[in-house]
């Protein structure tokens, strides 16, 4: 059985219901991902006018059309109904087609491929923004294998996807129960301030004996990541030396998501990072475990503690006598170690997480060539 080409066009239709009668409120607002997903919104929806956002169901597809390098773009995978604003292009596959022309699923993966951002790229327009319309996905062409071959591949992304999300919700679990033990030692424990158990670290790169692949920035998900700074020319026997089992942290909190930037070299290698960023380590780990003072500083709580205490006008920061000043409990060293067992397997199944998503989004790309192939075959 030979493929089909179609236009998108053709087998699409916009979608310009909006929330009019205001059945839906703030908390059904929700923005896309250039990932191509659906998240809670970060906008000031302050005095918005929530009549004129778009109405999005379950099966429909939204994109937001300005464009960086890839493209903003959402499928409503819930049973829930979402809001976005009028900004955003809103649609849905025809409904004399989806069960016969082309799944909806089947069009998610079709989008989620590297090569969809790039082609999409070429039929984007503007100077200083760049726009892709809602003429522009239409134009769109799509070949497309037979129904029966479209959703025996949709099911192998489903399956995929439900494992996937299995093991997230066992994550949210051990986070739980990590949260749980803290809130259970500060009813239980007085809190004391962390400063005496700390020191600063002034150890400097100036040997040169780490090169700019040992250089890190720190990210507000509070890990150490690849520096996006411009090294060019760049002196790095100043780079403050970050070892195994020492923090890091940058004492700038404004403009930062309303979180601090820190982190513990978790690693056996040897990070080096700017010296406007403050290194620190536990004096003694036998009385502070550095991994449970990581689990403390990763929680909302201390965010907002850190946001709280920050000063400044154009730029507010934490500085190191704040630090020195947070209370935490310190129960014996035998419970700091069975917390910090439990918030280390959390971690590993964390980054876990991560490379699954990442391997469901690798695949895609082979699914649509190999519902192709099973097309051109039959």
């Amino acid at each position: 059985m030979a493929l089909t080409k179609y236009t998108l066009g053709e087998l699409l239709v916009r979608n310009a219901e909006n929330n009019e009668n205001l059945q839906y409120g703030v908390s059904d607002v929700r923005g896309v991902l250039n990932t191509k997903g659906i998240s809670n919104t970060k906008a000031d929806l302050n005095g918005r006018d929530l009549k004129k956002f778009l109405v999005v169901r379950p099966g429909g597809f939204v994109f937001n059309h300005r464009v960086h390098d890839k493209l903003g773009l959402g499928y409503n995978t819930t049973e829930e109904t979402y809001i976005f604003t009028n900004d955003y292009v809103a649609f849905y596959v025809k409904s004399k087609v989806k069960e016969t022309i082309l799944l909806p699923e089947y069009l998610y993966i079709w989008f989620l491929r590297p090569e969809f951002d790039r082609y999409m790229l070429f039929k984007t327009y503007g100077s200083a923004t760049l726009f892709f319309s809602w003429d522009n996905m239409c134009e769109l062409e799509i070949e497309l294998p037979d129904i029966t071959i479209q959703r025996e591949f949709v099911n192998i992304y489903k399956s995929m996807v439900a494992n996937q999300k299995s093991y997230e919700n066992g994550l949210e679990d051990l986070k739980l129960l990590c949260d749980g033990y803290i809130e259970d030692l500060r009813r239980k424990m007085l809190c004391e301030p962390i400063g005496k158990y700390l020191e600063l670290v002034d150890a400097r790169n100036e040997d040169l004996e780490y090169g700019l692949e040992s250089v890190r920035g720190i990210s507000i998900e509070k890990k150490f990541i690849e520096t996006k700074a411009d090294m060019k020319d760049v002196n790095l026997r100043p780079y403050l030396l970050i070892r195994p089992n020492d923090f890091a942290y940058v004492t700038v909190t404004s403009r930062n998501g309303e979180k601090i930037s820190i982190a513990i070299n978790d690693s056996e290698s040897t990070y080096i990072c700017s010296s406007s960023y403050i290194v620190f380590r536990s004096k003694d780990r036998e009385r502070l475990l550095p991994q449970y003072l990581m689990l403390y500083f990763s929680r909302p709580e201390f965010n907002r503690y850190a946001r709280f205490n920050s000063w400044g006008s154009a730029r507010e920061t934490f500085d190191w006598s704040e630090m020195k000043n947070v209370q935490i409990p310190i129960p014996d060293i035998k419970i700091q170690k069975a917390i910090a067992e439990i918030f280390t397997v959390y971690n590993t199944r964390k980054r876990i997480n991560e490379q699954l998503k990442a391997q469901i989004k690798d695949i895609c790309p082979i699914l649509i060539r190999g519902s192709l192939e099973e097309g051109k075959a039959k």
